[in-house]
């Protein structure tokens, strides 16, 4: 993968009753976006597949991070930037 790699997260909202935050990584015109604590990429464009895999296992791997950074991000301070 490139060194360019960015990664972003949401704040924390509910989706069916349960808390999840989206992460997304972008590299050029590659992106993919995922979910926590599920662990998992719900979309993906040109990123192989191995590229993928290893997008979730690092966000199994770093999951407390993810989630305390999400948990540190609030919508409307966001909005006021």
């Amino acid at each position: 993968m490139s060194e360019s790699l960015q990664m972003s997260v949401s704040p924390i909202c509910q989706k069916e009753g349960k808390k999840i935050a989206y992460v997304e990584f972008r590299d050029c015109d590659r992106l993919a976006e995922g979910i926590i604590p599920d662990c998992t990429i719900m979309s993906v464009s040109g990123f192989s597949q191995e590229e993928t895999r290893q997008l979730e296992e690092y966000m199994k791997k770093n999951l407390d991070k993810l989630k305390k950074m999400a948990a540190g991000l609030n919508v409307f301070e966001a909005m006021k930037k």
